[in-house]
């Protein structure tokens, strides 16, 4: 479990669509199709995924559901678990607080909270030959990590 459940959930968004791969909550997950356009909530080119780079990615919100590979016709989705079948329809937290062990190094509590590879906060932004990171940047931690390696971070991707 990459998540734990004492959150808060200010903001959040439900028109994206996981992609191909299966994904643990508690990640930063990134644009990876076109983004769709207009306000349709169906659009099929709206899909994120989380980045295996971070440079370059375009952070939406923190996943925060599983994504499995099931074979639906032997059994169904666990619903209570927040399980979502690949390439279904995804519940991403864009303001609020998490407190999850999907982070990189050993970050301060304060510190600003950036993007990292694979979906993983970061204490350091990517760096990717531009003086401004700030659109890297989802929140802050307000915590240090705990002995299971859970962080509190307070999330704003707008």
């Amino acid at each position: 479990m990459a998540l734990k459940p004492d959150r808060i959930e200010t903001v959040t968004d439900v028109s994206f669509f996981s992609s191909s791969a299966t994904a643990t909550r508690g990640g930063i997950a990134s644009l990876t199709g076109g983004g769709g356009s207009g306000v349709s909530m169906d659009n099929a080119a709206s899909v994120v995924s989380y980045a295996a780079v971070a440079s370059g990615c375009k952070p939406v919100g923190v996943l925060l559901n599983d994504v499995k590979d099931l074979d639906l016709t032997r059994q169904h989705i666990n619903y209570h678990k927040d399980e979502v079948q690949k390439g279904g329809k995804v519940t991403l937290l864009q303001v609020g607080q998490v407190t999850t062990n999907t982070v990189t190094g050993s970050p301060a509590a304060g510190a600003p909270a950036y993007v990292g590879a694979n979906g993983e906060f970061s204490a350091t932004p990517p760096s990717d030959n531009t003086t401004e990171n700030e659109h890297y940047r989802v929140g802050r931690f307000l915590s240090n990590k705990d002995s299971d390696g859970y962080i509190k971070v307070a999330v704003n991707i707008a």
